[in-house]
């Protein structure tokens, strides 16, 4: 699973991109070990967690960071939250590790309050043994983020639907059982997911479909869509014209709806740790 590459994982590169701080209005909670007055969050996971597609079909956004920050900003009893998304099409855990990215673009990211674990479904796909060695990257990966970021709760996230149901569920019970012994969080994404798919099954991925399967009397229309050798096409724009093509449908990455989807579940499930670290806080204090 890759959607493409897109290697702006730096604070600094997302900032000059266009990632976005919203102040808070009304008296926040009090912040945990927020750095430069803000709760720092950040994501880490695949092109699922990246998207790099919608990214090019609307640069400006807002995406998955930026909605994510101004959910939690319409709760005016929050702190301000600054979220930063390092994320890559077709990494693993084993990858993000030995690749050296780790180190370039999460090692040292100061003051993280919250880190966002989402991997699996390249790691399904590319490693060996995938039951018996998932559980150890997971480990090490907690045994590094703990080491490099003493002050954040890492939470384990399950992954979307994506691959077939049982492949997911093989997936999301090993994240179950990697939490578990990690004495992790678990923040399951899946369900949330899969409800608002039965609203319309492909209401929330993009369309990518290779040019020269599509028939050439629509080449010139489609051409506006056409990035390298493929129709990209963030919703159903097309589906009534090329939507009967087989395969039209298969890319199932989230498109624009899909990533609010998990922004949406993200903010709620992120409000009530906040809301439950500032209670622990104030009854510690009394």
């Amino acid at each position: 699973m890759n959607d493409g590459r897109f290697s702006w994982q730096s604070i600094a590169a997302r900032v000059l991109i266009g990632g976005f701080v919203f102040a808070i209005a009304g008296s926040p909670l009090v912040a945990f070990a927020e750095h430069d007055g803000k709760q720092q969050i950040l994501l880490l996971g695949d092109s699922t967690t990246e998207g790099s597609v919608p990214r090019r079909l609307k640069p400006a956004g807002p995406h998955l960071e930026q909605v994510l920050e101004q959910l939690l900003a319409a709760e005016d009893d929050l702190p301000e939250c600054q979220v930063t998304n390092s994320s890559q099409g077709g990494e693993t855990i084993r990858r993000l590790l030995d690749s050296g990215r780790y180190e370039r673009n999460g090692a040292d990211l100061p003051g993280l309050d919250y880190i966002f674990i989402r991997y699996g479904i390249n790691d399904r796909a590319k490693i060996e043994n995938f039951v018996e060695n998932f559980p150890k990257h997971f480990a090490e990966l907690c045994e590094r983020l703990r080491k490099d970021h003493p002050g954040a709760e890492l939470i384990a996230m399950t992954v979307i639907p994506f691959s077939s149901e049982a492949a997911s569920n093989e997936i999301n019970n090993l994240i179950r059982q990697a939490a578990e012994d990690e004495d992790l969080e678990l923040f399951d994404i899946y369900p949330r997911y899969a409800e608002e798919l039965t609203k319309g099954r492909n209401a929330l991925n993009y369309r990518r479909y290779p040019l020269d399967k599509v028939p050439a009397k629509y080449h010139e229309m489609v051409e506006p869509f056409v990035y390298g050798g493929k129709v990209e096409v963030m919703d159903n724009e097309l589906d009534a014209i090329l939507g009967d093509l087989p395969g039209w449908y298969g890319d199932r990455h989230p498109n624009l709806a899909g990533y609010n989807v998990i922004a949406d579940e993200t903010a709620k499930y992120l409000a009530k740790r906040l809301r439950e670290k500032h209670a622990e806080r104030v009854s510690t204090a009394e």
